[in-house]
């Protein structure tokens, strides 16, 4: 899956949602990446799209960006434009 601005989504990405939330994203089902909390055994059956811990509505899955405007803001403790 890629965010709304083209991003690929990576395990770990801390991102916006909807330009008023954040969340991190602990699961890509599209590149079979899972974090221990939530295992591949647990999350794999929903095919498609990421897993994102958000602190509005615990977690959510989003089958695609369309959903919502989801925006990398920091990978892997990298702020988005500052990794060269």
């Amino acid at each position: 899956m890629h965010y709304s601005d083209g991003e690929e989504a990576r395990l770990g990405d801390t991102v916006s949602i909807a330009g008023m939330h954040r969340g991190r994203v602990v699961a890509c089902l599209d590149r079979s990446e899972y974090s221990s909390a939530f295992p591949a055994d647990e999350w794999a059956y929903l095919a498609i799209g990421i897993l994102v811990d958000t602190g509005f509505g615990g977690l959510v899955h989003y089958s695609q960006a369309d959903d919502e405007q989801i925006l990398l803001i920091v990978r892997d403790g990298t702020p988005q434009g500052m990794a060269d």
